[in-house]
């Protein structure tokens, strides 16, 4: 005779890995919509707001990462 035992550990393990990927992602999309905002400004515009143009990528995963 067989004894099915009910695992509720692994529901919760699938929901927080379905929460860490879809935090991920939001914070993938942080960075996209403020690397694309950032390289679309004239490099006077940047320069008026103190940003080179070799630090986009740096500020926009500084973004991200604060949108966590």
């Amino acid at each position: 005779m067989a004894y099915v035992i009910p695992n509720t550990s692994s529901g919760s393990a699938v929901k927080v890995l379905l929460d860490r990927i879809a935090a991920r992602w939001r914070r993938h999309l942080v960075y996209r919509r403020t690397y694309a905002e950032l390289s679309a400004l004239s490099s006077r515009e940047l320069n008026d707001l103190g940003i080179s143009r070799h630090a986009i990528s740096r500020l926009a995963a500084e973004a991200a990462r604060d949108a966590a």
